[in-house]
């Protein structure tokens, strides 16, 4: 399974996805699920997927493929909503293309598409297996795909479109510690962007292991918060 979670704030966007895939028990890997494409100076867009593996992977190569053999494309396009409009088609397309072929497969997949183009604010879209979509704005300022109720609760008492860049980082990846803590299906490594607002470049995806110090100190340090504060919780009887 997957969980992806995005946030578009003030300062930016912060991204954080597992790598964790599996067909049942005896079938689990790991494979990247936050894509990059990128013209630096001029735009950045980042893709995250949840849902059939097949079917993200066809609709990523099939972008990938366009840029250089299609007129009309995902670095020539002149907004995210276009972007956000062609990748909805292409789902419709692989989907129809493959659930003709193999009946009672469910070929469903969730994008988030998020980045920013020159003359633009940054956004960020959810594209459904429907090949339509809704963009985040001020009053909800994330989205999440894949095994999004663990994480939810966090998200909602803390994200606003003020939180701080920094501070949305740390909320993202105390969401992805309590759904790794509560779903097997969900596993690391995680990648993660913190992109700051008019950048137009791609500033990286940061990759944590099981061994990353930071990430360590901070569902440590949550833990242990969380069971503190609720001994100090006044006894209901």
């Amino acid at each position: 399974m997957t969980y992806c979670v995005a946030l578009k704030l003030r300062e930016g966007l912060v991204l954080c996805s597992d790598s964790r895939t599996n067909a049942g028990v005896d079938h689990i890997a790991s494979f990247r699920k936050l894509s990059v494409f990128d013209i630096p100076g001029d735009r950045v867009i980042f893709l995250q997927c949840a849902g059939n593996l097949a079917s993200t992977q066809s609709v990523i190569n099939i972008l990938r493929h366009g840029i250089q053999h299609e007129e009309r494309h995902i670095l020539n396009v002149g907004s995210l909503f276009e972007v956000a409009e062609l990748i909805g088609r292409t789902i419709r397309h692989v989907i129809s293309r493959d659930e003709g072929q193999n009946q009672g497969i469910d070929f469903g997949c969730n994008i988030l598409v998020s980045g920013q183009i020159k003359g633009d604010e940054p956004s960020l879209f959810h594209v459904y297996p429907q090949g339509n979509f809704i963009e985040a704005t001020e009053d909800t300022p994330y989205f999440q795909i894949g095994e999004s109720k663990y994480g939810k609760p966090i998200l909602d008492r803390v994200i606003t479109w003020e939180t701080p860049l920094a501070k949305g980082m740390q909320c993202a990846l105390i969401s992805m510690d309590s759904t790794l803590r509560s779903n097997l299906s969900v596993g690391m490594p995680l990648d993660t962007i913190s992109y700051p607002a008019n950048l137009l470049d791609n500033p990286g995806i940061r990759r944590l292991d099981e061994n990353d110090e930071h990430f360590l100190k901070l569902r440590t340090a949550w833990s242990d918060g969380l069971k503190n504060l609720f001994n100090e919780l006044p006894e209901f009887f």
